[in-house]
């Protein structure tokens, strides 16, 4: 049985998940979109799920827009409120914010510092130029580092700016209270907490004028074209509704977690912990951490060998095999990363097959450069 410790990646069905996709998979197959008996129930179906979505992000169900992945929801978000404008974003955003900012606008990149965190008074120089879209998370995805994004809401709405802010890293693990925070748009997704691959979401700000990125219907009230993926909206509802009351427990457990598995690889001589050193300014589930002497996709490729499912570098990246990006802003080495992360179905067994993993497999490699 394999310790899979990459839940920041996307995490196992919950078992409350599978039980409700199979009884979906029961359901008559019919657009909601029209006015007969069979798509009234996927249609009851869908707005269940968008109710328990935005319990579950402290928004409310109109303003949630469900989408294929993180991808798309990033994308819509760029393109809808930062085409052909300035848009403000550091280079620890994820790679499909920055992809989609450089392709339809003029990228300013945020500066930040060693721990990953925005440097606000340069964010506050920047918006004294023309109307900008700002671009921020509320967990990194790779360095699990925490922004305080009403700080950055409040800079951008007194500069008139429209924010995006990329909550998927967050959605579950940490509280997250959209509707007080009022956002332009938020991207979020089930993905990391149990729910189905392939469904995300975008909450959109109420009363914003929303520009849909696809041709096509008036699916999703119109942002989002397209016939609805049931199964993956069911199954984004249902983790939403198992997780909410858990939110905090959760993350308790989490943090025990992570530190034992930190301890274990802090253990090793030349092991780094990356990010912000208070637990406080971090998400509870991952830590990222360098590893010198050696670069981290061997001792990936050896944790597999021993049973051990870790990841380096981003998740977007991963298939190129390139330096984190994440990591080069930060000014740090960004070819030595290694992202460790626990959710819902990790136990203290696979937790102490890292630590008695991580150690042999790293000493082995460097005795190969020897």
């Amino acid at each position: 049985m394999t310790a899979y410790l990459d839940h920041a990646s996307a995490s196992p069905l919950r078992p409350e998940v599978v039980e409700a996709l199979t009884e979906a998979l029961g359901v008559l197959q019919a657009d909601p979109g029209r006015a007969h008996d069979a798509a009234i129930v996927v249609r009851d179906l869908i707005e269940d799920a968008r109710r328990s979505v935005a319990t579950l992000v402290g928004a409310t169900p109109r303003q949630v827009v469900f989408t294929s992945a993180i991808t798309e929801s990033a994308t819509m978000a760029v393109v809808a409120l930062g085409s052909g404008r300035r848009i403000l974003a550091a280079g620890t955003e994820r790679a499909s914010v920055l992809d989609a900012a450089r392709r339809h606008g003029t990228v300013e990149e945020i500066a930040v510092d060693r721990a990953g965190h925005l440097d606000l008074e340069h964010l506050a120089r920047l918006l004294e130029g023309p109307p900008a879209l700002v671009c921020c998370h509320v967990a990194n995805h790779e360095t699990g580092v925490l922004t305080d994004v009403a700080v950055v809401a409040n800079l951008a709405r007194a500069a008139g700016a429209t924010l995006h802010v990329d909550a998927a890293t967050a959605t579950g693990h940490v509280p997250l209270a959209l509707g007080d925070l009022d956002a332009d748009a938020v991207t979020i997704t089930g993905e990391m907490i149990g729910g189905p691959m392939g469904c995300s979401g975008l909450v959109v700000r109420s009363g914003r004028p929303f520009p849909h990125l696809l041709e096509g219907g008036s699916q999703e009230r119109g942002r989002r074209p397209g016939l609805e993926n049931l199964l993956g909206i069911v199954g984004f509802g249902i983790a939403a509704e198992v997780v909410a009351p858990r939110v905090a427990e959760e993350a308790q457990r989490a943090e025990r977690q992570i530190g034992l598995l930190e301890a274990a690889a802090l253990a090793v001589e030349g092991v780094a912990a990356v990010g912000d050193p208070d637990p406080a300014g971090r998400a509870p589930h991952l830590r990222c951490l360098t590893i010198d002497g050696v670069e981290a996709e061997p001792v990936l490729l050896g944790l597999n060998r021993a049973g051990v499912a870790v990841h380096s570098g981003s998740a977007c990246s991963s298939e190129a095999l390139e330096p984190s990006a994440v990591l080069a802003a930060m000014g740090l080495d960004a070819d030595r990363s290694l992202r460790v992360s626990v959710g819902w179905s990790t136990t203290d067994d696979d937790v102490a097959r890292f630590a008695a993993s991580f150690g042999p497999v790293v000493d082995r490699l460097r005795a190969l450069r020897r």
